[in-house]
């Protein structure tokens, strides 16, 4: 038997897609409690070899635990904790007759005694199956919810510790561990609730990614740690060697149970709770430390699979002096206590990192090994010769032979184990395992005898061969991981320079924005427009043709848009009498210092437009295109996933939206001849021809549109000083041309960029040589624009007129009439404004 394991099959349960991991624990006597994740639990006596009972609870069984004094069993299931009597339960019994039956069922109606009750009720469960059962003493009880004990929502984990009933449950974004007092059998069935600690619940990648996969929950890991000088509660042990490694119970040597859990808790000797959380963190609780909180020890960044102890050194008592933690991907942490004398002011708690071929699916740890299985084998993993080889060695250098060492565990060739159980029915020479594999089968596994001599024995080729291919791989995967954190630490910085260019681009055009009064060719990043008549499909548009011009230091990289809303300043009745908005977004990509951009939009088809209109131009960057929805959602305090930073407004009028059908119209030098030629035009807009017929009536022959006009009328001098004229000095020809020039160059005045908006025939600089414009408003009426000088007489001066420049407006249009009379009044008050505030200054 030397050099092999021996697999011994006790029984066959079978899985039926568990819900949680598969639990084996050792019971009292020869019992043995199997949980497979299921709604049953299985009671099987090591010593007959057989299963003794079936308990099915309401819904499947996370964990299960016993009472100190082996009396009752715990189970946590789907709402809350059950109980059940063991004893009672496991006990030989004969076939009641009748009387006796009738006699219990009196007993069990008239027993005010819950103990009493229970007992009764659970007697009378077996008398009815006993005429089945009695041939193969199998007992198949259903619980039923009046043996509910506490009531306890995703109950996961349960420990008992002397009178304390502990359960860790899972609430919405926290993990919750809820301590109980357990009543006396001659009390009452109350569970009074002592205390409750919580801890915020972290997700875990690993573990998540394996409930994915597999469907199955894995349960967090409850330990309670005694101090060396305190016997555990819940052991019977009569000596300190025995109780090392009692089931979910262990001593720990005191300097180190000082160093790791305070000496608040040495002085009194409380228990101490660990956790080991599906999210990698170690925590613990001391247990009657008055104020005491749930605190976070240590973190192995993924599931906790195992927590145990182990005896490093017998030098005295033999306590364990390692605590032993171990992943499920195979990362084990060793606490012990650093050289330094063992009660010197140098003594301190050592955390000795390191590694094992994982994945971990289960494991257990006796005085010296740690086992487990990673599903496709079942190793062993010799804790003392680890710790003898790195004694006498300081600081990394013993992390580091600690951690080279970890990753030479020994195969013993078992494979498919889901979990692990020490019996106690190991002997001095020969150590023997309970395990549960993957097909539900209960085996017994006997180690080699020489194992526990030998220690760890020597590779052989093929694995030392292995483990190199091992390295080799691993060393690649570390390589892989620098290349992707490599990758990802530049796309962070990019994004990080990307966000602090958007910043300064904010605050630039926030700065700006405080002072309105800045002429739009000043600001650092603005939009000006020019108007322009297309024809398609027999059919005139408007467009408008918007440049953003940047010139400011930044680039406007990717994830900003240009946004344009056009809003009517006024509605015509044909449109329902709603001023509506329409908003046009241009995204663009790159636009350096010095570079612009230009976009093209309708402003609608001849006609079909209301004038003025305000064109309100912003910038939009998106935080989405940069950083990912996920990213974005994430940040709860943003109202918005975009920045909006408004430019400048625009305003399109009246003057902007004419087709000029003719840039010069021949003008006499008589102004005479000019008043006859006007007078000649509104009397060839309406004619009335007039004659008798036979009857003598005199009839129309023809009806004309009737024709609207208005005027504006400027201040001479006002408008020289306005425009940079000075009459007649400013011509060479003489003074007679001077008043004809200013009437040409406050029309051409008229027709220039005004507010950021300039006509097409401007960017072409065409200019006007008559006083006198012919052109075509939007809704495709005549229009004609002249200016002449008129002398205004008032009561005031009567010797001196004034001389002022008439501008005139004509058309059948009223709308247009009006639309331009309000565009030639607008621009004239707002330079005269302007001309005014610059002489002030």
């Amino acid at each position: 038997m030397e050099g092999r394991c021996v697999v011994e099959t006790w029984a066959e349960f079978g899985f039926s897609g568990p819900s949680y991991v598969p639990r084996l624990r050792l019971g009292f006597e020869t019992a043995v409690f199997l949980c497979t994740g299921s709604d049953e639990v299985y009671i099987f006596s090591t010593q007959e070899r057989k299963l003794t009972a079936v308990l099915q609870f309401p819904g499947p069984v996370s964990d299960l635990a016993e009472s100190p004094d082996k009396q009752l069993l715990y189970v946590s299931c789907r709402g809350g904790v059950y109980c059940v009597s063991l004893p009672l339960l496991l006990s030989r019994y004969e076939p009641l007759h009748k009387d006796s039956l009738s006699s219990l069922y009196s007993v069990s109606s008239s027993s005010s005694a819950p103990v009493a009750h229970f007992i009764c009720t659970l007697l009378l469960c077996r008398a009815q199956n006993s005429l089945a059962n009695v041939s193969s003493g199998l007992a198949e009880l259903k619980i039923s919810p009046e043996f509910l004990a506490v009531e306890e929502e995703e109950a996961l984990s349960l420990l008992l510790v002397g009178s304390v009933l502990l359960i860790l449950s899972q609430r919405d974004a926290s993990w919750v561990l809820s301590l109980y007092k357990t009543p006396k059998q001659t009390q009452s069935c109350s569970y009074e609730m002592i205390s409750s600690f919580s801890l915020p619940l972290v997700s875990a990648v690993v573990s998540g990614d394996s409930e994915l996969k597999t469907g199955v929950k894995r349960r967090p890991v409850l330990t309670c740690v005694h101090s060396g000088h305190t016997t555990p509660a819940s052991s019977g042990a009569t000596s300190s060697t025995e109780a090392i490694l009692t089931d979910s119970h262990f001593h720990l040597e005191p300097v180190l149970f000082k160093l790791l859990f305070g000496i608040d808790a040495a002085l009194i000797r409380s228990p101490v709770i660990v956790c080991g959380l599906p999210d990698g963190r170690l925590c613990f609780l001391p247990l009657r430390l008055p104020g005491s909180q749930l605190r976070v020890l240590y973190s192995l960044e993924q599931p906790v699979v195992s927590v145990g102890a182990s005896v490093v050194m017998e030098t005295g008592p033999a306590h364990a002096q390692c605590l032993v933690a171990v992943g499920e991907l195979g990362r084990v942490v060793l606490i012990r206590t650093d050289k330094g004398g063992p009660e010197g002011p140098y003594a301190t708690a050592g955390f000795i990192e390191g590694s094992v071929p994982g994945p971990v699916v289960c494991g257990c740890v006796d005085k010296h090994h740690f086992y487990y299985s990673t599903g496709s084998d079942l190793l062993v993993l010799d804790l003392s010769e680890r710790s003898s080889e790195i004694e006498g060695q300081d600081g990394d250098e013993t992390s580091s032979k600690s951690a080279a060492a970890l990753q030479s565990p020994s195969s013993l060739n078992v494979c498919r184990v889901v979990s692990l159980a020490e019996p106690p029915c190991s002997t001095a020479d020969e150590v023997q395992l309970l395990a549960l594999s993957v097909r539900g089968q209960l085996q017994r596994i006997t180690l080699p005898v020489g194992l526990k001599d030998a220690r760890i024995p020597k590779l052989p080729s093929t694995q030392v061969g292995r483990s190199v291919k091992d390295l080799l791989s691993a060393i690649g995967d570390v390589c892989d991981r620098a290349s992707v954190l490599k990758i990802s630490i530049k796309t962070k910085n990019q994004t990080l320079r990307h966000l602090n260019q958007v910043l300064n681009i904010s605050f630039l055009l926030i700065a700006r924005k405080n002072n309105e009064d800045l002429p739009i060719e000043e600001k650092p990043m603005r939009c000006h427009a020019i108007t322009r008549w297309s024809r398609l499909l027999q059919k005139d548009s408007l467009n408008l043709t918007c440049v953003l011009d940047n010139s400011s230091p930044y680039v406007l990289e990717r994830g900003w848009t240009l946004s344009i809303t056009i809003c009517p300043l006024s509605y015509s009745p044909s449109v329902g009498g709603e001023n509506s908005s329409t908003t046009f977004s241009f995204p663009f990509c790159n636009l350096h210092p010095g570079e612009t951009l230009e976009v093209s939009l309708p402003l609608g088809a001849a006609g079909e437009s209301s004038f003025p209109m305000t064109v309100n131009s912003s910038l939009i960057f998106s935080l989405t295109s940069l950083l990912g929805e996920e990213a974005v959602a994430s940040f709860a305090f943003l109202q918005s996933n975009c920045i909006s930073l408004p430019l400048n407004s625009l305003t399109v009028d009246w003057l902007h939206t004419l087709q000029l059908s003719s840039l010069t119209v021949p003008h006499k030098n008589n102004m005479s001849n000019a008043d006859d030629t006007i007078q000649a035009f509104l009397n060839s807009r309406q004619i009335r021809c007039s004659g008798r017929g036979e009857g003598g009536v005199e009839t129309v022959v023809k009806h004309v549109k009737e024709q609207y006009s208005a005027s504006v009328r400027v201040s001479s001098d006002l408008l020289g000083d306005t425009l940079g004229l000075k009459g007649s000095d400013m011509d060479p020809q003489g003074p007679n041309l001077a008043p004809q020039n200013i009437c040409i160059s406050l029309l051409n005045w008229l027709f220039e960029g005004h507010g950021g908006v300039k006509m097409e025939h401007q960017v072409d600089k065409t200019t006007l040589s008559s006083s006198v414009v012919l052109a075509q408003a939007p809704s495709g009426d005549t229009v004609k624009i002249s200016s002449k000088e008129v002398n205004i007489m008032d009561s005031a001066m009567e010797e001196d007129p004034l001389t002022a420049v008439e501008v005139q407006v004509e058309s059948s249009s009223i709308a247009a009439v009006c639309g331009l009379h309000h565009a030639v009044l607008h621009r004239v008050q707002v330079q005269c404004a302007h001309t005014v505030l610059h002489v002030q200054s």
